[in-house]
């Protein structure tokens, strides 16, 4: 219970470093990237394992609406939407366009977090195997959008602005980076924490 109020209070402290701190008035690529790992890579699993278990679990409540790989093409498509140059734009230069894109982003990624490690005992072996996929499939996603923006020779949104030293293609190369990294790392490390779960499981119960 100890650690669950932890996680649950780091993830907190997440989002509201994320959002009340300096990266939301930062013009940079960097820092808007910065921001959405805060949310997706972050925060989120931290709220997720916070809540996973609990009372206060809506997987243990309504376990249908929850399923691991549908909640990960959900993020998909929210994260490479919001990514398509006329989204990234309106999140970058408006307040309601940062503030949708934001929600949405903790949005599937508590989806996500919830389906692979939340639901009662019962149920804990099939929803983990499904979201070990799950959570591969979203590494594997983040980590070639991560490499899509890190790699082009040339930068690919309008309204990339210098951000201090940096030209806007070392600016869009550097946001890559933190997303390739951040991104694919922490969804990778959440699967292979399920894997874990699963192997011990199958020691257990074999005679």
């Amino acid at each position: 219970m100890t650690l669950r109020r932890a996680s649950l209070g780091l993830g907190l402290l997440a989002l509201l470093a994320v959002w009340a701190g300096p990266l939301p008035r930062l013009p940079a690529f960097w820092a808007h990237m910065t921001m959405h790992m805060g949310v997706v890579a972050l925060a989120a699993p931290l709220i997720a394992l916070g809540l996973a278990g609990s009372r206060l679990d809506p997987v243990r409540r309504a376990p249908a609406l929850f399923p691991p790989v549908p909640a990960s093409i959900v993020e998909l498509l929210v994260v490479w939407a919001w990514h398509a140059p006329a989204l990234h734009h309106a999140a970058r230069t408006t307040t309601a366009g940062l503030v949708l894109e934001q929600a949405t982003f903790l949005g599937s990624g508590l989806l996500v977090w919830l389906a692979a490690f939340g639901g009662g005992a019962a149920e804990r072996e099939g929803r983990t195997a499904a979201g070990l996929l799950a959570l591969l499939l979203t590494s594997m996603h983040m980590t070639l959008l991560g490499a899509l923006l890190a790699l082009p020779p040339r930068p690919l949104y309008e309204c990339g602005r210098q951000a201090g030293a940096l030209t806007p293609l070392e600016d869009q190369h550097l946001g890559g980076a933190i997303m390739l990294v951040g991104g694919g790392v922490a969804y990778l490390v959440g699967g292979l924490a399920l894997g874990a779960e699963l192997l011990r499981r199958r020691v257990e119960v074999r005679p």
